[in-house]
């Protein structure tokens, strides 16, 4: 016996890994439902791999009734409006946007982290996906705070542009082919070119000078992981079609080597460790692409404070970022409450 599960936003970047991904890990359903808006509404998408053709329903005139779970991945102003409808009819929604985040009725969940905190889901029948550039950092983050206890985080991204959707990544293709062709390359979904350079803005700015995107990091970690822990970051687009990475610079109460932290990771959940002191002994973008894993690299200690690390971050944002997380908590829903699968 296994699942009623929804997909919603199904045609987009997102929604399209959540169905390769529940393919891949031959997650438990009875029936598969893809829905989007009106626009993609009669087209068909498929099922992973499988050859399996889905016809997508228009979500404005969906009843989520008798469904188990949907997984969301349809923006904020959407999901404020479809997601208490779903939950009120008794479908649990897991929601890859920032609306319910930060929600103290609103579990918040990275499995390897914090998997009993989707006990209390029942209270809104809603659970929040991080954002994409906390989720792989406090992958890597838990195993090594519950071994020393960290004090302070600072870190810097390196945010591919397929985190900002379809638009992103059509925006970098074409700008890259003017450039080589002599046209001119117009920012249109990003404010500067991202085409051969970075931009240090990631979403809206707020009134103390950091963006929404950095707020979301620091907000969001000390929800999964530990409110005392001190986080500050600094978000950056660059011009990579998939994969995040992080410089992640981390000071702990207890003494930890370098030695003794790479030995942690190696065993830890999620993580695939790739530290080798050589050419190439790392791991970057183009080779996250398609894995579930979160790999970190560059492990090493930093002298200018007491207890500190510096490390190399990087993983798949379609997939460990978002969709990946998502089936992962429709997995952990399964097992520690709903029990069909």
């Amino acid at each position: 016996m296994g699942y009623r599960v929804v997909v919603a936003g199904a045609t987009g970047n997102v929604g399209r890994e959540m169905l390769n991904i529940l393919a891949e890990r031959e997650f438990p359903i009875d029936e598969l439902a893809v829905v989007a808006s009106s626009r993609s509404t009669g087209d068909e998408i498929e099922y992973g791999e499988t050859g399996k053709m889905l016809k997508v329903r228009n979500i404005e005139h969906f009843d989520p009734t008798g469904w188990d779970m949907a997984l969301f991945a349809i923006g904020s102003e959407a999901t404020k409006v479809y997601a208490p409808k779903f939950a009120a009819a008794g479908c649990t929604v897991i929601d890859n946007s920032s609306l319910y985040r930060m929600d103290p009725d609103v579990p918040l969940i990275v499995p390897e982290v914090n998997p009993y905190a989707i006990d209390g889901y029942k209270k809104r029948n809603i659970i929040a996906n991080p954002n994409c550039s906390t989720a792989q950092m406090v992958v890597a983050l838990k195993p090594l705070h519950d071994f020393a206890t960290i004090k302070r985080v600072v870190v810097a991204t390196y945010q591919s542009v397929s985190g900002a959707g379809k638009a992103g990544m059509d925006e970098l293709f074409e700008q890259s082919r003017n450039i080589f062709v002599g046209d001119p390359a117009v920012p249109a979904k990003f404010t500067k070119q991202i085409a051969f350079n970075v931009i240090p803005h990631i979403d809206s700015f707020l009134d103390d000078g950091s963006t929404k995107e950095e707020w979301k990091m620091v907000v969001e970690t000390k929800k999964i992981l530990d409110p005392k822990i001190k986080v500050t970051a600094t978000c950056v687009r660059v011009p990579v079609f998939v994969g995040h990475s992080e410089a992640i610079n981390i000071e702990f109460v207890e003494e930890i080597s370098a030695k003794k932290a790479q030995s942690i990771l190696r065993e830890a959940p999620g993580i695939m460790l790739v530290d080798k002191h050589e050419d190439g002994g790392y791991v970057t973008p183009v080779e996250c692409v398609g894995d579930y894993a979160t790999f970190v690299s560059r492990v090493r200690e930093d002298s200018t404070v007491d207890n500190g690390l510096s490390l190399w971050c990087v993983s798949d944002n379609l997939r460990k970022g978002a969709a990946l997380n998502a089936v992962q908590i429709a997995e952990l829903l399964g097992r520690r409450h709903l029990k069909k699968g």
